[in-house]
């Protein structure tokens, strides 16, 4: 059984949320993109004559570990991305929370603090969760196409990182059902069932993630489970006086001052804000699709979803367009 309790940190965003579980060993925080969030750690008790060595380290899906920070007294060292985007709080000398600033998807996942002394050393671990959404993917090139390098890079041309099997999990939970296997991040390929049925595993199988195991990331080919969250900016329809080609549509969002919405934006602004229109248009990687919240006769009557019209002609000019325009 779960016991909570009482957890005192410095929060520097409104959306942080954060639960402690079992006895203070492991901590989740909750945070949307962009935010500056602290992951706490600290000691209880005297400070050592001697000070305490921090660790920092990013555990990876492949059971290997990314150094973030350490420090030794007045020496601190950060690495890679997180360069210049992460520092210790250090509201007194046992404190090793670390502050991490404008999260990105890729900061996603479970984070190991460790602090010698010689005294009290102690390891925590904090799982940072993102809030968004889990879709779908496969490029015009049609289904089961990508391996599992081109699945990485197609999620990232429609801003997202390739989901993890606890993100994928969550969208099950949450009634997503999807009878296509896709790449996974830790390079499991696997489906979500809400509803068993004969092409789907068979309708004596019970609900849940059907797994194909690891697959050969070089030379298996599937789709891809992408994992995008909340963005800084405005997505919109853009209205215009005719139905657009593509290259017309690319246009159009530049004569507004912006881009061409990704796929990534579309379910980010469907899943987080509510996003609805029933009308269908171009998106970045020329597919067409439209983002339907609030289900109604002709326009997704039995569910709320981004309907996925295909990927058309691109000379055809039949669709409007979906543009995103970047905060400053």
């Amino acid at each position: 059984m779960i016991a909570l309790f009482s957890l005192t940190l410095v929060v520097f965003a409104s959306s942080l949320r954060v639960e402690a579980q079992d006895s203070g060993s492991r901590i989740k925080v909750y945070a949307n993109r962009g935010d500056n969030i602290t992951l706490p750690c600290g000691l209880e008790g005297q400070s050592s004559m001697f000070g305490n060595r921090i660790k920092w380290t990013k555990l990876e899906d492949d059971s290997t570990e990314t150094e973030v920070l350490i420090s030794m007294g007045l020496h601190k060292r950060t690495y890679g991305n997180f360069q210049n985007r992460v520092y210790l709080l250090e509201v007194n000398d046992n404190d090793a929370t670390l502050v991490i600033t404008n999260l990105d998807l890729n900061d996603y996942g479970t984070y190991r603090c460790e602090i010698i002394n010689g005294m009290n050393d102690k390891n925590v671990e904090v799982d940072l969760e993102l809030q968004g959404v889990v879709f779908p993917y496969y490029p015009r090139l049609g289904r089961y196409n990508l391996n599992f390098q081109d699945a990485e890079a197609a999620c990232l041309e429609q801003d997202a990182v390739v989901a993890s099997f606890e993100q994928l999990y969550g969208e099950w939970r949450n009634g997503m059902d999807w009878c296509n296997a896709g790449w996974l991040n830790d390079g499991t390929v696997q489906y979500p069932i809400t509803k068993p049925r004969e092409p789907c595993g068979g309708v004596r199988t019970s609900a849940g993630l059907r797994t194909y195991g690891r697959q050969d990331k070089s030379n298996s080919r599937y789709d891809v489970f992408c994992f995008t969250a909340s963005f800084r900016g405005r997505f919109y329809y853009l209205i215009q006086p005719k139905r657009l080609n593509f290259d017309e549509a690319v246009d159009a969002c530049k004569r507004d001052g912006a881009e061409i919405a990704k796929v990534g934006h579309i379910y980010s602004a469907w899943k987080l804000l509510g996003y609805d229109r029933c009308d269908a248009g171009w998106l970045a990687d020329g597919s067409v699709r439209y983002p339907i919240s609030r289900p109604r006769m002709n326009c997704s009557p039995t569910e709320a979803a981004v309907r996925f019209v295909g990927f058309p002609d691109k000379k055809q000019k039949l669709y409007g367009v979906y543009c995103y325009k970047p905060q400053p």
